[in-house]
């Protein structure tokens, strides 16, 4: 898939989202900062959520206490940290003046709407909408790539949604994604980004990752994960829902060079490298005399052995071709043997 003029896919370097979500709490001037700070630690793109509260919840959310809240409602979270209509232009405009993309996950149709006619060049649909069918048809009419994390969901859950995408013939994307903030190891599912590429071969899959550290999420680059998506902030000093599983400028700059170093390594075939050649001359074996032998012996195994360094004629893995044959000359102990040496 392309996004604008990153292409994604196994060819090519992950592609690591920095999420800003909600965690600028509302600040539009600290919401631009972390955008900043993603652009200097090398971001190619950033996420934000577009929530307008009204067409995206109803009052019963008033009284949903998410874990992760501090005892808040969802809807007082999101009315909090959710900005303007004018405010998130300004943010896009300021993310795009700093080289990056940007796009954003809508929670309601008047959000998809908007940044529909704010012309971001795709969609991300979050795990909480990755069931809700209509909406996702609604997203996938405006004919852009879609992004969408699978949290919660099963193979067979996601073959209704996955079969709309295609039936919509836009570019996707499948992150496997567990929805808790932050997620331990013991209900992570690296496993489901093979599940993933195995049960939907025409999506691209990636890894959208809640956990602590960047562990998870390079862990997945080797086993296929091509976008990596991961909570953004200035610094892990500070209040917000997501905030615990949020990488700051460091740790983001740490993931995107890793992940490029693991694809590279992952495209390596098993042979000898070219780099290699020097250190293969002195560390493997030539066949040596392991004692003295006189002219005519017939060589046993315990007449012979393998010893650094390579440069002899016969090497190591010849071993069991010396055995049983005679010697046309004497030979000292330790002196490297050739097929000359041998009727």
């Amino acid at each position: 898939m392309q996004i604008r003029d990153r292409k994604i896919g196994p060819e090519h370097a992950p592609l690591v989202i920095a999420e800003i979500g909600i965690n600028h709490g509302g600040d539009l001037d600290l919401a631009r900062h972390m955008v900043t700070l993603a652009a200097k630690s090398g971001a190619e793109i950033v996420k934000h959520q577009t929530h307008f509260v009204e067409d995206e919840m109803t009052d019963e959310a008033r009284c949903i206490l998410p874990p992760n809240a501090g005892g808040k409602s969802i809807w007082e979270v999101i009315e909090a940290c959710a900005l303007s209509a004018e405010e998130e232009v300004l943010l896009k405009a300021h993310a795009e003046a700093e080289g990056l993309i940007y796009i954003s996950t809508p929670f309601s149709r008047a959000a998809a709407d908007f940044l529909d006619e704010q012309d971001v060049p795709a969609f991300k649909i979050g795990s909480g909408e990755a069931d809700h069918l209509p909406f996702i048809r609604h997203v996938a009419s405006k004919g852009k790539p879609v992004i969408m994390s699978t949290g919660m969901q099963d193979i067979g859950s996601l073959s209704r949604s996955v079969a709309i995408l295609g039936d919509a013939g836009i570019d996707y994307a499948l992150l496997e994604c567990t929805n808790l903030y932050p997620s331990p190891p013991e209900i992570v599912s690296l496993k489901g980004v093979t599940e993933l590429r195995r049960a939907f071969p025409n999506a691209v899959v990636g890894f959208s990752d809640h956990s602590i550290g960047p562990e998870m999420a390079l862990a997945s680059v080797a086993l296929g994960a091509c976008i990596l998506e991961r909570h953004f902030t200035d610094t892990r000093y500070r209040g917000g829902p997501d905030i615990a599983c949020s990488m700051d400028p460091a740790e983001l700059r740490h993931l995107i060079d890793r992940s490029r170093e693991i694809h590279v390594a992952l495209h390596n075939e098993k042979k000898r490298s070219e780099a290699e050649e020097a250190v293969y001359r002195f560390a493997r074996t030539s066949v040596v005399a392991d004692r003295d032998l006189p002219k005519g012996h017939q060589i046993k195994e315990a007449d012979i052995w393998g010893r650094r360094p390579g440069s002899g004629e016969i090497a190591g893995h010849d071993f069991d071709k010396v055995v049983g044959k005679r010697l046309k000359r004497a030979i000292d102990r330790n002196s490297q043997l050739k097929w000359s040496d041998l009727e």
